[in-house]
C-alpha cells in the first residue's frame, strides 16, 4: 500500500515538471533570440502566454476533472504538455512557438488545479498544511533546476535539446501519475449541491487572487528577466542563470518558514506586509548593487515568507460548499495577472533598453500588496458586521 508521502512525492515531481516547463523560454532567452529574432516583449509574452489558458480554464478545470476523473483528467493534461513542447521542438517558426507555448500552457494548467485538489484530497485533516507547504515548493524547485540547467545546455547543445529535455521530466511525469498515483482508500465525494457566491465573497476572493498574482508577478520578474539582467551586466547565461537560482532554492525553505512563523505568531498579515515591502526593496537592490551574490541570498530567505499568509486568505471568504468555485476563481485572477505581467515586463525591457526595468516593475507590484490587503479587510469586515434589525 502506497504511503499519503509516496503520492506527494509523485505530484511533487508533476507540478516541478510545469515549473520547468514554464522556466524553459526565460532560463535560455539569448538562444530564442539567436534563432528566432525576437524582441524582450516577444519574449515577455512567450513566457506568459503558459498561462493564458488559466484565464478561461481555472474556473471550469475542477468540473472537468470530476467529470472525467482527476488521474485521467492530469494525464491529459501530461500529453498536452508534452505536446506543445515537441511542437516547439520541430518547428522553426515564432507563430509555431506560441501555438506549442499555449498547447503545453493548456495542460500546465489542468494539473495546476487538480493536483491542489489531490493533495488535500489525501491529507485532509493530517497534516495538510505541511503537505500544502512541500507542494507548493515544486514550482521553485521546478524554476530552480530549470535555471541550473538549462541556460549550460541551451549555450552548448541549443535549444532542441533544451525541449527535448523538458519532454523528458515531462514523460517522467506522466510514467509516475500513471504507475503510482490512485485515489485515497477512504475519499467521498461531495453529493450535495453547489454553494453560490455572495457578492462579498466575490469581492474578498478577487482582492486575494490579486495579492497572489502581484506577489508572483514580483518573484516572476526576478527568475524571468534577473538572468538576462546580468547577461547585459557582462555574466555568462550559464552563471547568471546558476546564481538567479540561488533565489528559488532558498524560497523553497522561506515559503514553509514563513507558513510556520504566521500560524505560530497569529501575526500572519503582518509577516505578508513586511515580507513584501522587504523583497520589493531587495529586488530594486539586485538590479542596482555591484554584490550581486549577498543580495540574491537575502532575497531568497525573504521572498517566500509571505506565501502562507497570502493562500489563507481565501478561507475566510469562503465557506466549505463554495470553496471549490471560489479557488477557481481565485487561480483565474492569478492566471489572467501573470499573462499580462509578463508581457508588461518584456515591453518596459524593450522601451528602456534593459531587463531592468521589468525588476523595477515587478517591486512596483510587490508595493501594490499591501494596498490590496487593506481594501480586503475593508471586505471582511463588511463581511463579519451584523446586520442590525428596525425596531
Amino acid at each position: 500500500m502506497r504511503s499519503r508521502w509516496t503520492i506527494l512525492a509523485v505530484l511533487f515531481i508533476a507540478r516541478a515538471a510545469i515549473a520547468f516547463q514554464f522556466q524553459s523560454v526565460a532560463a535560455v532567452a539569448p538562444q530564442f533570440v539567436r534563432d528566432f529574432a525576437p524582441s524582450l516583449a516577444d519574449i515577455g509574452v512567450l513566457i506568459g502566454l503558459y498561462f493564458a489558458p488559466g484565464v478561461a480554464l481555472a474556473v471550469p478545470g475542477g468540473a472537468i476533472g470530476r467529470r472525467y476523473g482527476d488521474k485521467p483528467t492530469v494525464l491529459a493534461g501530461l500529453l498536452m504538455m508534452l505536446a506543445g513542447e515537441l511542437l516547439m521542438t520541430v518547428s522553426s517558426v515564432w507563430s509555431m512557438q506560441i501555438a506549442g507555448r499555449l498547447i503545453a500552457g493548456i495542460g500546465g494548467i489542468l494539473l495546476n488545479v487538480l493536483m491542489t485538489k489531490m493533495v488535500a484530497d489525501w491529507f485532509a485533516g493530517r497534516g495538510l498544511a505541511t503537505a500544502m507547504a512541500i507542494f507548493i515548493n515544486s514550482w521553485p524547485a521546478g524554476v530552480a533546476v530549470a535555471l541550473m540547467v538549462l541556460p549550460a545546455l541551451g549555450g552548448a547543445f541549443g535549444l532542441h535539446a533544451v525541449h527535448l529535455v523538458v519532454a523528458g521530466l515531462i514523460l517522467i511525469g506522466f510514467g509516475l501519475i500513471a504507475s503510482v498515483y490512485r485515489p485515497p482508500d477512504a475519499s467521498e465525494e461531495v453529493n450535495g449541491e453547489c454553494g453560490n457566491l455572495t457578492a462579498v465573497a466575490i469581492c474578498g476572493v478577487l482582492a486575494a487572487g490579486s495579492i497572489w498574482c502581484l506577489y508572483n508577478i514580483g518573484l516572476a520578474m526576478i527568475f524571468s528577466f534577473g538572468p538576462s539582467m546580468l547577461v547585459e551586466r557582462g555574466w555568462s547565461s550559464g552563471a547568471a542563470g546558476s546564481i538567479i537560482s540561488i533565489v528559488l532554492w532558498l524560497a523553497a525553505l522561506s515559503v514553509p518558514f514563513g507558513g510556520f512563523l504566521a500560524d505560530r505568531s497569529k501575526r500572519g498579515e503582518a509577516i505578508l506586509v513586511s515580507g513584501c515591502i522587504a523583497f520589493a526593496l531587495l529586488a530594486l537592490l539586485l538590479s542596482r548593487s555591484g554584490a550581486v551574490l549577498p543580495v540574491v541570498i537575502v532575497l531568497g530567505m525573504i521572498c517566500g515568507l509571505p506565501a502562507g499568509a497570502i493562500m489563507s486568505l481565501p478561507a475566510r471568504v469562503l465557506e466549505q460548499k463554495t470553496r471549490s468555485m471560489g479557488m477557481g476563481l481565485f487561480y483565474a485572477i492569478y492566471y489572467a495577472g501573470m499573462l499580462a505581467g509578463s508581457a508588461v515586463g518584456g515591453m518596459l525591457s524593450t522601451s528602456v533598453g534593459s531587463a531592468r526595468a521589468a525588476l523595477d516593475f515587478g517591486a512596483t507590484a510587490l508595493l501594490v500588496c499591501p494596498v490590496v490587503l487593506w481594501l480586503f479587510h475593508r471586505i471582511v469586515a463588511g463581511r463579519n458586521q451584523p446586520v442590525s434589525s428596525s425596531p
